[in-house]
């Protein structure tokens, strides 16, 4: 059997992480020259401090985590990070796989959040199914071509501040009634064009969704949120079900994110399986 380990980014709810016997590295906030793990800080507290920062697990920390999965018994383990545009995590993760030879496999996501999630679990179904580790690693890869995010924030500010998100900074949003938009795929973001308000930033998203829908294929859904779950559980009603996909799940950024995203964002994160592939099934 095949172990799956990735980073808090992917903020899969803990129910998830349970079923499907996934291993999570947590990531590191600065919080006045303090070291916090995310998680063990409340996050209203964090936002309201401007100094805090962000770091990725450190290489002895993934490495840990990979020798406990092995050490339980495994054939092999698969590290799967945030995108390492984002992060230091990719790099970190594959220097603590070098020990372990061929039996440790670490892919960049290229993504974030919800759409890191779907990566994940559509691993981690497939080592379930019995895949070996290629197999497991041909899965994942092909999520990761194949997984979108599309998100809205009230505002860029701290997209901005972050640093994290390259060419954003001067982009259109911060004029009343406008509604950022943007796409985070290929390990990048993607300007969209801005909506003009809220409902309409959520009627874009859902729009791009259905463009992008396969014939013969099911959706896998995560609808994401930062401190907005109402907005995230509408937003996923409105798509639930498409092409008769089991029901998808909404899933709220870690801390971490949040600190460089900000309170509000709201999105939609999704990729369409093709119907008889022997890639896992449902989302949930």
């Amino acid at each position: 059997m095949i172990a799956v380990v990735t980073d808090s980014a992917a903020a899969l709810p803990p129910t998830l992480l349970e079923r499907w016997s996934v291993t999570v590295v947590p990531m590191w906030l600065s919080v006045g020259g303090e070291p916090v793990r995310e998680g063990e800080r409340n996050l209203g507290e964090l936002l309201g401090d401007a100094g805090v920062t962000t770091s990725a697990p450190t290489p002895g920390e993934f490495e840990a985590a990979i020798r406990r999965r092995l050490d339980d018994g495994v054939s092999g383990v698969i590290v799967l990070t945030i995108a390492s545009a984002m992060s230091g995590a990719h790099q970190a993760a594959t220097l603590a796989a070098r020990p372990f030879g061929d039996r440790v496999r670490v892919i960049d996501t290229m993504t974030a959040a919800g759409a890191q999630a779907l990566v994940v679990l559509a691993a981690a179904r497939a080592a379930a199914g019995g895949a070996d580790l290629d197999a497991v690693a041909a899965v994942a890869a092909d999520v990761v071509g194949r997984v979108r995010l599309v998100a809205t924030v009230p505002s860029v500010e701290h997209l901005v501040r972050s640093g994290r998100v390259p060419g954003i900074a001067g982009w259109a949003g911060r004029t009343l009634g406008i509604s950022p938009l943007f796409e985070f795929r290929d390990g990048r973001v993607h300007r969209l064009r801005p909506a003009l308000g809220f409902d309409a930033a959520l009627e874009r998203i859902v729009s791009r969704f259905r463009r992008t829908s396969e014939p013969l294929a099911k959706a896998h859904i995560v609808a994401l949120h930062a401190l907005s779950p109402e907005a995230a559980e509408g937003l996923l009603a409105r798509v639930d079900g498409a092409a008769g996909s089991d029901r998808g799940f909404v899933s709220e950024f870690g801390s971490v994110m949040v600190v460089h995203t900000g309170p509000g964002l709201v999105g939609l994160a999704w990729w369409w399986e093709p119907v008889g592939a022997d890639s896992p099934q449902p989302t949930g």
